[in-house]
């Protein structure tokens, strides 16, 4: 038997949650002999599967404590976590590192956050039967960073959904970003490379992303904004209008300086339109030949990449034909599929 540990149900909705969500879902689709283990209730419109609400307490204190007692009762079953943290006191588990950047870069993270996750992490990874990353970029961070086996690491990609797709909708003179306001998320460089394109009055810049007490310049980056009215932060929304913001938008711009995987950039792809991303990371293995690559690190460079992918319509039509094939590649059903099988190789 395996249980998923579905904690990330009462998270807000980022990257992590979504590869969470959609692989939950499609493991369900192919079996049914899965326990979906919440700390609350769960709305079947918020994930159309059966959950199983247990123990009292919420957030760490039900996952380190409430859930490893609920599954030693049980005969300890194969604990699947998804979202990169795991029961500190529970073996027979498989872990998701989405990425090491809470170890690379902690100026990135509140002090608390990072304390926290460069303690439980490394002890979680070294414990669990296996370790699921997004990319292979993640991989070598992880061998790198957490010293563990090659051999013990899967990679296992996010997938697009099908809601993200090409419309008949007209373009508008939109630059579109879907991102936390993380540092790491390099929001000021694409602010301030908005600020100085030749083409600023006419075009709005979009941020869809919400701030989070565990990143500390959310307040700097409303600062920047805030004496321009083309530039707009719009707090998370429903994924249909997400997918209607990415079928406006004549350009989506995604130039974190470190990702381990960059979903947004995908899905801006199946919606038919040209991305720009940053050169870094794991980007490029994400993206391959279907999008315009920029330094993060130089704003004149990413005024240059922003300025010639708006001004070249041959170059639009190329990268939007190679992204809409680039995001066919990514299934959930597959990832889901490759991580059942792995887990029926760690209970056999």
């Amino acid at each position: 038997m395996l249980a998923v540990n579905c904690r990330f149900l009462t998270q807000e909705l980022t990257g992590v949650q979504r590869f969470a969500t959609e692989i939950t879902k499609h493991l369900y689709s192919l079996t049914k002999r899965i326990d979906f283990l919440s700390p609350v209730e769960v709305p079947k419109n918020q994930l159309p599967i059966p959950t199983k609400k247990i123990g009292f307490l919420k957030g760490h204190l039900w996952e380190q404590i409430e859930l490893p007692i609920y599954l030693r009762k049980r005969k300890d079953p194969l604990l699947l976590n998804l979202t990169n943290t795991a029961p500190f006191f529970y073996e027979n588990q498989i872990v998701t590192i989405h990425d090491v950047a809470f170890l690379k870069h902690p100026e990135w993270y509140s002090k608390k956050f990072h304390l926290f996750y460069s303690k439980i992490v490394p002890i979680i990874a070294k414990k669990s039967k296996k370790i699921i990353t997004v990319s292979n970029f993640s991989k070598k961070e992880i061998i790198s960073l957490l010293r563990i086996p090659e051999n013990k690491i899967e990679v296992i990609y996010n997938g697009v959904d099908k809601k993200f797709q090409p419309s008949k909708i007209k373009k508008e003179n939109l630059i579109l970003t879907v991102s936390s306001l993380n540092p790491r998320k390099n929001l000021k460089n694409l602010i301030l490379a908005f600020r100085n394109l030749k083409l600023k009055e006419d075009f709005k810049l979009v941020i869809v992303g919400s701030k989070n007490r565990i990143y500390p310049d959310a307040e700097t980056i409303e600062k920047l904004i805030k004496p321009y009215d083309n530039i707009k932060i719009i707090s998370r929304v429903p994924d249909e209008m997400l997918v209607k913001l990415y079928q406006k938008a004549k350009l989506f711009v995604y130039i974190p300086f470190y990702e381990g995987f960059g979903l947004p950039p995908l899905e801006a792809m199946a919606c038919g339109t040209p991305v720009v991303v940053s050169q870094t990371s794991s980007l490029p293995e994400v993206c391959g030949d279907a999008a315009y690559y920029v330094n993060p690190y130089e704003v004149r460079d990413i005024v240059h990449g922003i300025e010639k992918v708006l001004k070249d319509e041959k170059l639009q039509r190329y990268l939007i034909a190679k992204g809409l094939k680039r995001a066919k590649l990514f299934n959930w059903k597959d990832s889901a599929s490759k991580l059942l099988e792995i887990t029926k190789e760690v209970q056999s």
